[in-house]
C-alpha cells in the first residue's frame, strides 16, 4: 500500500463536475489523490447537513423521547425515527434545530445542548448530522411541510432501547441518539456505583 504523503489530511481534487442537482441534494463525480496515493473517481451525494432533535420529556417517573413514525419511500415502508431536518442556508444549526422541532411536532425546547456529530454513511454521502438534545418541552401546533404526514409518540427511554434492540426502530440516527442517551444516563459514577454493589 503507497505509504500517505507526509501531512496530508484530505484527498487532491484533480476535476469536480455535478452530475445531478435536485431540491435536496447534489451528486459531484470527483477525480482525486487519495491521502495514501490512491488516484480514483468518487461519485458524493452532497448535502448542507441535517440536525436531528433527541427531545426528552422529563415530567414523568422514567424521561420520555419523542418519536415520529412517517413513511420513508427509499427504505419502503414506515420508520420510528427522531425529528430531524435539513440546514436550510443561513441557518445555524440551532436555528435550524429549532425550526424542525417546532414545525414537526409542535414542541419547543427551554434548553439545547448538542451532544453528537456524524456522518451516517461517509462512503458516498457527504451529509453530516448533529444531534441536539432538547429539554423541558412546550407543546404548541404542528407546522409540517405539505409532503409530511407525522405520527408522534412518547416512548419511555427503557422502551426505547428495547425498540433499537429488538430491530423496531432501524433508523440509524435515531439508534444512535437513543443509544448515547442511554448510556449518558448511566454515566461514569453510576456505572460505578452499580458494579459496586
Amino acid at each position: 500500500m503507497p505509504k500517505s504523503p507526509r501531512g496530508a489530511v484530505k484527498a487532491r481534487v484533480l476535476s469536480s463536475r455535478e452530475v445531478y442537482r435536485g431540491p435536496v441534494f447534489w451528486v459531484t463525480s470527483d477525480e482525486i489523490i487519495e491521502p495514501a496515493g490512491v488516484r480514483v473517481r468518487r461519485d458524493i451525494v452532497r448535502h448542507s447537513g441535517s440536525v436531528v432533535i433527541l427531545a426528552v420529556d422529563e415530567t414523568g417517573q422514567e424521561p420520555s423521547i419523542l418519536l415520529e413514525r412517517q413513511y420513508r419511500h427509499a427504505a419502503e415502508q414506515f420508520l420510528w425515527e427522531l425529528p430531524a431536518g435539513r440546514i436550510d442556508p443561513g441557518e445555524s444549526e440551532l436555528t435550524a434545530a429549532k425550526r424542525e422541532l417546532l414545525e414537526e411536532t409542535g414542541y419547543t425546547a427551554a434548553r439545547w445542548k448538542r451532544v453528537l456529530k456524524f456522518f451516517a454513511t461517509p462512503g458516498f454521502v457527504a451529509e453530516s448530522m448533529s444531534v441536539y438534545l432538547a429539554r423541558g418541552l412546550r407543546q404548541g401546533k404542528a407546522q409540517p411541510e405539505e409532503d409530511e404526514v407525522i405520527q408522534l409518540r412518547f416512548l419511555p427511554i427503557n422502551q426505547a432501547v428495547n425498540w433499537v434492540l429488538s430491530g423496531t426502530i432501524r433508523d440509524a440516527k435515531t439508534m444512535a441518539s437513543i443509544l448515547w442517551l442511554k448510556q449518558s444516563r448511566i454515566g461514569p459514577k453510576a456505572a460505578q456505583k452499580a458494579r459496586s454493589k
